[in-house]
């Protein structure tokens, strides 16, 4: 893989436009923009992160779980970005610029979760069964083998994809994201037929329906995935690299946020919530400031933001550490 190829700023559905240096907004800042005013994005915002139905505002939905991954997404992406070029010297000269891999990764990870059905994989799920056991069970003498297993196993990931890919009108194009942008989107750049092999993270699922076959095809070319289809009839690619920092993203975010909404809903007690989270905030952890706050719920917050902090720090290194791998 070529690092110049895998930024394409090139826009899905045209073919035409070229990164334009003198524009207040890179191509991959427009992917961010883009994203912000979909109507699929502002949905999330009645999508439960982990919480079922919570009253409490406090409590995170998809939406705002999806700007807290982007922000952490934009952090992850940049700082692998300025290591890559001290490494690639010849992509500075060709005016690439450590803020395009945090954009590319912040868009991407505004969109994680834009496929997601309501009530997450229970959605998913209940999608999945109303065609093997429902009366979705008429459409199986329409369709060939990968369409079914797209219908009766659903990947709210390869939705996703349709969303990005595809006007309302159904024409090939849909948001016109960047192809750098869509492939870091796709986590699993497979079809769903043959099912997972459990080889890999990236071979755990699916990442387009066949109705979009052709469209990631056109992606995977356009950034030069690497191909690990082991014939010519079932397609799969190893991931865009960046697709490792969104899913980078959306851990440390669940993860650290989500234990946060349990202390704050009085299901964690502060104890606990200090015992772990001090040891995650690693060398960032300050005693003394510590102990100067004086508020229980702002302790809560320093530590929240000292782990993303250090985690977001750990995992670019550990990304540039295998970089080529």
């Amino acid at each position: 893989m070529h690092w110049e190829q895998l930024l394409s700023p090139t826009r899905f559905g045209t073919k035409t436009e070229k990164q334009d240096k003198d524009a207040i907004r890179s191509a991959f800042e427009r992917d961010i923009d883009r994203v912000i005013f979909l109507e699929s994005f502002r949905r999330l915002q009645n999508k439960t992160q982990v919480i079922p139905l919570p009253e409490d505002a406090f409590v995170h939905n998809r939406l705002t779980h999806s700007l807290e991954v982007s922000s952490v997404g934009r952090t992850l992406g940049k700082l692998v970005g300025e290591e890559i070029i001290k490494r690639y010297p010849e992509l500075k000269k060709k005016g690439v610029d450590p803020f395009y891999f945090g954009s590319i990764v912040a868009a991407s990870a505004l969109a994680h979760d834009i496929g997601n059905p309501p009530f997450g994989h229970a959605g998913e799920k209940a999608i999945s069964e109303f065609y093997k056991f429902g009366n979705g069970q008429k459409y199986r003498s329409e369709l060939d083998e990968k369409q079914w297993n797209d219908l009766s196993n659903f990947e709210g990931n390869a939705h996703g994809f349709r969303l990005l890919t595809n006007s309302n009108s159904g024409i090939a194009g849909g948001a016109r994201l960047s192809y750098a942008t869509l492939a870091t989107f796709s986590k699993y750049p497979k079809e769903s037929y043959p099912k997972s092999t459990g080889k890999g993270a990236s071979d755990k699922k699916y990442g387009f329906f066949q109705s979009e076959k052709k469209m990631f095809e056109d992606v995977a070319k356009e950034v030069g995935l690497i191909s690990r289809s082991e014939n010519s009839v079932d397609l799969k690619w190893a991931r865009h690299p960046l697709a490792f920092l969104v899913e980078a993203a959306d851990d440390i975010s669940y993860t650290v946020i989500d234990f946060e909404d349990g202390y704050g809903l009085g299901i964690i007690p502060f104890d606990l919530f200090e015992e772990l989270m001090i040891p995650l905030s690693g060398d960032y952890f300050n005693e003394k400031r510590y102990q100067q706050i004086g508020v229980e719920s702002e302790k809560v917050r320093y530590l929240r933001a000292l782990a993303i902090n250090n985690l977001i720090n750990s995992l670019a290194n550990v990304f540039i550490k295998n970089e080529k791998e």
